[in-house]
């Protein structure tokens, strides 16, 4: 695979630059972002892996988040994924809701028809994406993960179900247990079909319990966020990680929404979080 340069820009002294290439595992082009920091110019840097939410493609994050300066300082490059397969032949929500289809893989790998040619995000971002920048790019094997709502959701269970495979992960306002959820409960019944027990295997809450590495995880929510009660549920993930004595940071912030303007205010302390892990 190869990949073609689509724009660049200079950032705090580094790159923020947008590449398009064929997936395999996608079955389609894909386009993503990468930020690499100053540091990259003399070598291969740690690398934070980013999910972005419903609607969402590479481009929210970088433009809104403000992480390069941080990133720039502590020398860690930002890799940014599209939220779903894109192009003709990829099918969309039949209603055209936005909750579903196009932007909205929820980052598993489907296995009903018509989804599973094309809806495989987990593996791609898990597998195909890495191997794709890691070996092009300046970037070293040592990485985190992290993600935004349905992305916090792909974050989480990217690191639980790949032992090994990450050294840091946290979220913003996930989707922690989407069997319990109106948006998981659409995703997963066309994703995965009909037989419940199959979605266990992309719930955060329900991989805790079995998780064979315990990762420190990191997870903020706004508590004016609209979607908290009836979508997020951060409480279910606060109980599963007490009864399988996982460590996990929940903080809880009064007057915060669900949007950019939440990210922002605290991504320099995710940022600082997977340095911890990251850096030597």
């Amino acid at each position: 695979m190869t990949l073609a340069l689509v724009s660049e820009n200079r950032s705090f002294g580094g790159w923020h630059r947008r590449y398009r290439h064929a997936s395999s595992s996608l079955g389609c082009e894909m386009v993503f972002a990468v930020y690499l920091p100053p540091q990259a110019e003399a070598g291969p840097v740690p690398v934070l892996y980013w999910l972005s939410g419903l609607t969402c493609t590479d481009e929210n994050f970088m433009q809104k988040a403000g992480a390069q300066r941080v990133a720039a300082e502590l020398g860690i490059a930002i890799v940014a994924p599209d939220t779903s397969p894109r192009g003709p032949g990829v099918p969309g929500d039949p209603d055209g809701a936005w909750d579903f289809g196009l932007g909205a893989g929820f980052y598993v790998d489907a296995t009903q028809a018509p989804w599973s040619t094309h809806y495989r995000m987990h593996d791609y971002v898990v597998n195909e994406l890495p191997a794709l920048v890691e070996g092009a790019l300046p970037l070293l094997p040592r990485r985190g993960i992290s993600g935004h709502s349905m992305g916090g959701h792909g974050a989480l269970v990217a690191a639980l179900r790949n032992p090994g495979r990450y050294l840091s992960v946290s979220a913003f306002a996930p989707i922690v247990h989407p069997i319990d959820c109106p948006w998981g409960h659409k995703a997963f019944s066309r994703y995965l079909g009909d037989d419940r027990s199959a979605w266990r295997a992309w719930d955060a809450c329900e991989l805790i319990a079995t998780a064979p590495e315990r990762l420190p995880l990191r997870v903020d929510q706004g508590e004016a966020d609209s979607f908290l009660a009836e979508q997020l549920k951060p409480e279910a993930l606060e109980a599963a990680c007490r009864a399988a004595g996982h460590p996990l940071q929940l903080h809880r912030h009064p007057g915060y929404d669900h949007s950019y303007y939440f990210i922002a205010s605290f991504i320099e302390a995710h940022l600082r979080h997977h340095a911890a892990a990251l850096l030597p």
